[in-house]
């Protein structure tokens, strides 16, 4: 289960940035959850509680979550194309020759606290 791991990563990045901001706690934080990054997003919000509950630091905060689009680009007719409905084959030429524009990031997007 990769989402533990991505929950400590997380959480170690948003404890440097409440040091740099003087944050006393954080009440949330919201990640942009690409949509072919593998990550189960109720996996994450289940160990972001239970981690919480052993960091003091954010007691009580919220994990919150938003889905960025995935995307391909074909690198033969250059168009793109929802990555999701179609592959990696290009609905338009047909070509294999395609890269994954959006959609595989796993993104810090707000951290609130006080």
């Amino acid at each position: 289960m990769h989402e533990m791991g991505v929950v400590f990563h997380v959480m170690d990045m948003v404890e440097d940035v409440a040091e740099e901001n003087e944050l006393s706690k954080i009440t949330s934080v919201t990640l942009q959850l690409g949509e072919v990054s593998g990550v189960i997003f109720s996996y994450m919000a289940d160990l972001w509680e239970w981690c919480a509950a052993k960091r003091p630091l954010f007691t009580g905060s919220v994990l919150k979550s938003e889905e960025i689009h995935a995307v391909t680009i074909c690198n033969t007719c250059g168009k793109t194309y929802d990555t999701v409905p179609q592959g990696r084959i290009c609905p338009y030429c047909g070509s294999e020759d395609t890269v994954l524009v959006t959609g595989n990031e796993v993104l810090i997007k707000e951290v609130e606290g006080m």
